[in-house]
């Protein structure tokens, strides 16, 4: 656990089906208020609250290869999106689809946050038992639940900062 933080017993609503309940959490670290704080190792995403607090979400996050950090800026958000493999996807997994719509059986899931210009994003997943692995090829995974929940709470131009610790 990344030591700015320390957990308090208070829950999130509606977290039923999540492999690892979203809780608010003590936040006494030098991010200001909005900020995503992503930890690879630990599997866990942090949105910085005020008043010393965050919400602390599971995520799946990326393989061995796949993995990465530093900072990035959401610079656009899309709710149901559309999925186009990227080609180097294409070229490691040449059975997956070319185009995918956007729905429940997407990849994607039901939000996006697209990760500066780069090929990551923040997004639901089609595969809620992946939360908590490092099974992708680099983009965060959340539940579709916590995704909208994330969604709601951020805009584009939030800062997320992607530690490999």
């Amino acid at each position: 656990m990344l030591k700015v933080f320390t957990t308090t017993p208070q829950p999130e609503a509606n977290v039923q089906e999540n492999p690892i309940p979203r809780e608010t959490v003590t936040y006494d670290g030098p991010y200001a208020p909005g900020t995503i704080l992503i930890s690879t190792k630990e599997r866990r995403m942090y949105l910085v609250l005020q008043e010393h607090q965050a919400i602390k979400y599971g995520v799946g996050v990326g393989r061995p290869g796949f993995e990465w950090g530093g900072v990035k800026l959401i610079s656009r958000k899309a709710e149901w999106p559309d999925w186009t493999p990227p080609p180097q996807m294409l070229k490691r997994r040449p059975d997956l689809p070319r185009h995918m719509a956007g729905g429940i059986d997407n990849p994607l899931g039901a939000r996006a946050m697209y990760l500066g210009s780069s090929l990551y994003r923040i997004h639901g997943s089609n595969e809620p038992d992946t939360i908590g692995q490092a099974v992708s090829s680099g983009c965060i995974r959340m539940t579709n639940e916590d995704v909208e929940d994330l969604y709601e709470r951020v805009h584009v131009g939030t800062k997320v900062i992607v530690l490999r610790n």
